[in-house]
């Protein structure tokens, strides 16, 4: 299998112990872990069996250490991150919600070292060399204004070098506010807008197209429960007209009941032919994953993408996109059984589950 690079912030992600709030939790215990939408996606790609490089900056400190020695004990090719002597690592606050409460995440990443590299202190002919494909994610440009830069420059390069590229568009308000005056939807649509020429697949969901691409699908409504499902390969064709490289865009369905029971799917459309695929698929309809029990939503975006570019890399799946969109569904419903942002489950687990083992049962 190709090799996939990645590029993006990994940061140290801290929480009480769930279902506690930081105001019960503390002075007392909390969870450290590491979490990164890109570094993520890496990892949960070599754990179902592919290749990944991440690419990313990291201080000298021992916090910084011990996030890539995780990363390298799951497999994941660390050689291009850079350690540079300025900036810090960035932090990712996070209350796991229950029932009606949400969950709620904050961060403290300013002037973290990724956000104050240039572009140019990342050698990309040397990173892209060997390698097929390149994804990150759209929470990275919106960080800082230099690391808006890196990841334009870093997009325009891979396509030169010849590989595919992929965003994820992950809208966070929170984080694009680097330039005063200029609100977070019209800053990330226009940075946005400077990427998307050199991607060729879009990965979203029905909240990042409004307000990345100002698209909407129909009367979706996912803090309420309810997609227009029928509505959405309409908004990948928008995205294709828009920027007529862009051969897919995926689209995850989250249905959100509760924040511990939520309904989860996606939808694949295809440039090519203009076709359309759902995920899961039961009797010819389209049978969304009902998660009533979740255990960590947070990551699940990421290992979809991890899935569906594993997929469409994998020699078994590539012929056949509705497998293709399968896997990854399968793949990020088993991400909401596991406790923190990197999807720990197998190639061989998530094709169990696309094949309707789902009962839970005891392996023996």
């Amino acid at each position: 299998m190709s090799t996939l690079i990645t590029f993006g912030e990994v940061m140290a992600r801290i929480e009480p112990v769930p279902p506690y709030r930081f105001r019960q939790a503390l002075p007392g215990t909390v969870n450290l872990s590491f979490a990164g939408a890109e570094a993520n996606v890496a990892a949960s790609y070599v754990l179902l069996g592919g290749k990944a490089v991440f690419v990313t900056a990291l201080p000298e400190n021992p916090l910084a250490d011990a996030c890539l020695g995780q990363l390298r004990g799951i497999g994941v090719d660390t050689n291009f991150v850079i350690r540079p002597r300025q900036g810090r690592m960035g932090l990712l606050f996070l209350e796991t919600g229950a029932c009606q409460r949400p969950s709620s995440i904050w961060y403290d990443r300013s002037n973290s070292s990724v956000s104050l590299m240039k572009p140019e202190a990342y050698d990309w002919d040397h990173i892209f060399m060997g390698a097929s494909w390149f994804h990150f994610s759209g929470i990275t440009p919106a960080i800082s204004e230099t690391a808006a830069e890196s990841c334009i420059e870093a997009a325009r390069r891979a396509k030169a070098a010849g590989l595919g590229v992929s965003i994820d568009l992950n809208f966070r308000k929170k984080l694009w506010n680097w330039r005063q005056g200029t609100g977070a939807k019209e800053l990330a649509r226009e940075v946005i807008g400077k990427i998307l020429p050199y991607v060729d697949i879009v990965i979203g969901n029905e909240e990042d197209a409004s307000d990345v691409l100002g698209i909407t699908a129909g009367t979706s409504d996912a803090a309420a429960g309810v997609l227009d499902t029928k509505r959405y390969p309409d908004v990948a064709r928008k995205i294709a007209a828009l920027y007529p490289n862009v051969s897919m865009v995926a689209f995850t369905l989250r249905e959100s009941v509760s924040a511990t029971h939520n309904n989860w799917g996606a939808v694949l459309w295809v440039k090519d032919g203009d076709r359309t695929f759902y995920a899961p698929m039961k009797d010819d309809a389209y049978r969304p994953y009902r998660i009533t029990d979740i255990v960590d939503r947070v990551g699940a975006g990421d290992s979809f993408a991890a899935g569906l570019l594993f997929a469409l890399h994998d020699p078994e799946f590539v012929s056949d996109l509705n497998s293709c969109v399968s896997f990854a569904v399968a793949s990020s419903c088993l991400c909401h059984t596991i406790r923190g942002d990197i999807n720990y489950v197998s190639r061989s687990e998530v094709v169990a589950l696309m094949k309707g083992d789902a009962s839970g049962r005891v392996r023996r």
